[in-house]
């Protein structure tokens, strides 16, 4: 079944007959720090580590190049929903400088180039592995080192390890009765063929109306002979007004960049997003509509701070959400369509709001449908299609755009075991737990980019990525300099940090709806909301009191004069 998301779980080697010789285990490479992902948060943090800090740094990624979720997103429409001149890096003058981005929003293709510059610029690639996959990261609480081993047979020790796993990385494989026996081609949006997929002329079916769905909907409508949506449960999504760039425009930008990017970072989200006029009960009805109609009109992710108190308060939310159903209603001719179309049961933005270019519009389109497995689910995958309801839908390639295990997935289907064997996903049975979304109790000198309970996936990624690489070299090398063998986050203060995050949550509308910041698109998660919702203003600001005081909230492990671990714990001054 080509092109479906691989396992990700553990390899268990086959078992070797008794009189077999044990094959000879090659030698371990050692080295300071060891950096799972090679996508823009472990690029950051191995040229931080390397070229920073000087420390012994190499990264191991699973795919045969950089870029992360920009090298294996290569679907019809994927395009980033941040405009790009934020969705890049901004810890070089030099390089924001010299790349021109030519959309508002650019598409895959042109942030993979710019991730493969970055990498050609820093001269990255020669102290990364492609192709290998980290199956296993044991820690050895003796000596300190984290214990590494590849699908390819490579063992590697470290003292740290940061993991930039990417927090939308680990696909939800479809777990459709039939699917094996299907007769056509079968491709997911997440692990799309990189000499893509000729869809001209055929029948093609989408199963899944999330971001990928709907930026993949009005592309593969434009080639198909007849496109079948599928849906679930139907989206938020607003335009996104995109456009090419013009020189003076850009021009302007890269003047201005140092002062851009400082407001940005003093933003909740890391964006320049046109601030709300007020709370929507400061406005009259007409002050109200307008807002929504210039936000519309001007298209992208400002639509959703039309209202300061839009995520908090309902009567606020629903204007918004009736603006956005109406929009549903005029733009689709079918009413049946129209209604299947309108989302109804939960508040705009509590699930990812999406941007999209001619959604609505395609199902106005003769060649395309829609079908409602909202209340009739997919009975099964036939050889020659889909069933629904008891009927037989037939196709020649079937598109599975049924998203991520969001967050936590890609580190619980890493055979992960921190102190005295504790694994991750037991750690996480009931839902992730990390202090600050940086670190976990009980798994020394391991730091988590972007990880759960940190603003991540409700920000400008490329801003929480800076931000979080930042902090934890920046402790890094404080540890490095202050003798210090292994930093652990202390169960306390991560129960606290826990805590905050789900209080900060409560405030908010988020927990309404089913969305994958809850986990609830995984059967069997815990519904948690995983992310920080204070924002990353907030969030940079307490992560940069916690460094001024000398990062309370760690237990640290001292090292001996002649290089071991000593069991002393130095606690920092609080």
């Amino acid at each position: 079944m080509p092109h479906l998301p691989p396992n990700q779980s553990a390899q268990i080697p086959a078992p070797r007959s008794p009189s077999a010789p044990p094959p000879a285990a090659p030698e371990p490479v050692r080295l300071d720090a060891a950096v799972i992902g090679a996508g823009f948060g472990g690029m950051y943090a191995l040229h931080r580590l390397r070229d920073r800090l000087g420390l012994t740094a190499h990264a191991f990624e699973a795919g045969d190049g950089v870029g992360g979720t920009w090298y294996w997103n290569r679907y019809p429409g994927a395009r980033c929903d941040a405009e790009s001149v934020f969705y890049s890096y901004s810890f070089d003058e030099d390089l924001q400088q010299e790349w021109v981005w030519s959309e508002r929003y650019a598409a895959q293709p042109e942030i993979l180039s710019y991730a493969e510059h970055v990498a050609d610029r820093l001269d990255l690639r020669r102290s990364i592995t492609f192709g290998t996959r980290v199956s296993s990261a044991h820690y050895d609480e003796d000596r300190c080192l984290w214990l590494l081993a590849t699908d390819t047979g490579r063992r590697v020790e470290a003292r740290y390890l940061v993991t930039a796993l990417g927090c939308l990385s680990a696909a939800q494989a479809p777990g459709i009765d039939g699917l094996d026996g299907f007769l056509g081609e079968v491709h997911h949006t997440a692990h799309w063929p990189h000499e893509g997929v000729d869809l001209s002329g055929k029948r093609v079916a989408v199963i899944g109306t999330g971001s990928s769905g709907i930026q993949a909907v009005p592309e593969i409508a434009n080639l198909a002979e007849h496109l079948t949506v599928f849906q679930r449960t139907p989206h938020y999504t607003v335009p996104a007004r995109n456009r090419p760039l013009t020189e003076e425009e850009f021009d302007d930008v890269r003047d201005r960049y140092p002062e851009l990017r400082e407001e940005a970072r003093d933003t909740a989200v890391g964006l320049l997003l046109d601030p709300p006029p007020g709370n929507a009960a400061d406005l009259t009805e007409t002050e109200r509509t307008a807002e929504l109609e210039r936000r519309w009109h001007r298209g992208g992710l400002g639509f959703i701070s039309a209202f300061g108190d839009l995520l908090m308060d309902e009567t606020s939310n629903t204007i918004a959400a009736d603006y956005v159903r109406e929009r549903i209603r005029e733009t689709v001719r079918d009413p049946r369509t129209a209604e299947l179309l309108t989302p109804a049961d939960y508040p705009i933005a509590t699930k990812r709001i999406c941007l999209d270019t001619g959604y609505y519009e395609a199902f106005n389109r003769e060649n395309v449908s829609l079908v409602s497995v909202r209340d009739t689910p997919i009975e099964r995958i036939t050889p020659t299609g889909v069933r629904v309801d008891g009927t037989d839908h037939e196709f020649d390639v079937i598109v599975f755009a049924t998203g991520f295990d969001a967050m936590t997935g890609a580190y619980t289907r890493m055979d992960l075991r921190g102190r005295d064997g504790r694994r991750i996903d037991e750690e996480w049975r009931a839902g992730p737990r990390a202090y600050l979304g940086v670190a976990v109790s009980g798994f020394p000198n391991l730091f988590t980019v972007t990880g759960p309970g940190s603003p991540s996936v409700l920000t400008n990624m490329m801003a929480s990525i800076e931000q979080h690489v930042d902090w934890i070299t920046d402790y890094i090398d404080h540890l490095e300099r202050s003798g210090v063998a292994a930093a652990e986050a202390e169960e306390e203060a991560q129960d606290s940090w826990v805590a905050h995050v789900a209080e900060v949550a409560s405030h908010t509308l988020y927990s309404r709806a089913g969305s994958w910041y809850m986990g609830a698109n995984v059967e069997g998660k815990p519904r948690v909301f995983m992310p920080y919702a204070g924002g990353l203003n907030l969030y940079r600001q307490q992560c940069d009191r916690i460094a001024s005081q000398g990062y309370p909230g760690f237990t640290h492990t001292a090292k001996r004069s002649r290089g071991n671990p000593s069991r002393k714990h130095l606690r920092p001054a609080r």
